[in-house]
């Protein structure tokens, strides 16, 4: 065993950047207070976050991946309900057909918004795109910040209810949004030097009864590296599955918490729910393949 592997690591964490509550130098200084020994920021559609890190420096005691997670249509031979969401870790952040994609995508989320707001207006809501703006502070909007306005203003009584009831994925005020195709989003990783990696796998919502190997070997043959195994939503048997797929073909095993901040009170950076650990050799495998 490695002299690292006892430290722990985060590879999926969201900052304010995107739809986190902690900005992306609070990231940093955080990792250093709980001593994880690597982390990756991976805000939805952006790398602002990640630039922001590299503009004020990386304190030595961590080691930064650079990381995104794009939103991406699922892909024709293994159909879900809402984004196949496809992590990019090692990309190189001024790569222009990277941001020229992920500029279309915020676009998109951005148009997405008041049509949501709307909706809600005509259920009965009283909510402004003001006080979304207000709520999320620095923050890029989506709809965790709607939902926690919702909170605030006593509509439901938690984020998870907002989403339940009103803006998860077929939901009354849920709104569709463009995607990139999943082959895309793997292409556009890899040609900005990445490493594309299935998102939280057991979070998906097949709407076919094909099977997770069978879009595993198809997603491989677009250029897919690795498969999101730890993840603190999935249960035992879910981890030992992923894992498995993973040697099966051969793919990269990586895993985080999903960290957003307040937004996931239940969450915390590096530990999950309390009992969560990645091994820093999960970190050294990624960046022997890079």
């Amino acid at each position: 065993m490695g002299c690292k592997d006892n430290l722990r690591i985060d590879l999926h964490i969201h900052s304010t950047a995107s739809d986190g509550t902690f900005s992306p130098l609070e990231i940093l200084s955080l990792a250093e207070k709980l001593k994880l020994g690597a982390i990756s920021i991976t805000d939805h559609d952006t790398v602002a976050g990640c630039r922001q890190v590299h503009e004020n420096g990386i304190p030595g005691s961590i080691c930064f991946l650079n990381g995104i997670e794009i939103s991406a249509a699922s892909p024709s031979f293994f159909p879900c309900s809402g984004s196949f969401h496809i992590l990019g870790y090692g990309i190189k952040l001024d790569d222009p057909d990277l941001n020229q994609a992920l500029i279309s995508l915020q676009e998109a989320r951005t148009e997405r918004n008041p049509q949501i707001i709307e909706i809600l207006n005509n259920m009965g809501f009283d909510i402004s795109c003001l006080e979304v703006l207000e709520y999320a502070k620095e923050s890029q909007i989506g709809r965790p910040h709607i939902a926690g306005l919702m909170k605030q203003k006593g509509y439901v009584e938690s984020i998870n209810e907002a989403f339940d009831k009103y803006l998860g994925t077929d939901k009354p005020a849920y709104v569709d949004k463009y995607r990139i195709s999943c082959e895309k989003a793997i292409q556009i990783i890899t040609n900005a030097g990445g490493i594309p990696v299935i998102a939280h796998p057991g979070l998906l919502k097949p709407l076919s009864n094909l099977s997770f190997e069978h879009a595993v070997s198809r997603l491989k043959s677009m250029g897919i590296q690795g498969i999101e195994v730890y993840y603190p939503a999935h249960s035992k048997e879910q981890t030992n599955f992923f894992s498995q797929t993973a040697d099966q073909f051969g793919l990269l095993k990586t895993g985080g918490t999903d960290f957003h901040g307040a937004v996931s009170p239940g969450i915390s950076m590096g530990t999950g729910k309390g009992n969560f650990f990645v091994s820093y050799s999960i970190f050294e495998k990624l960046i022997e393949r890079l």
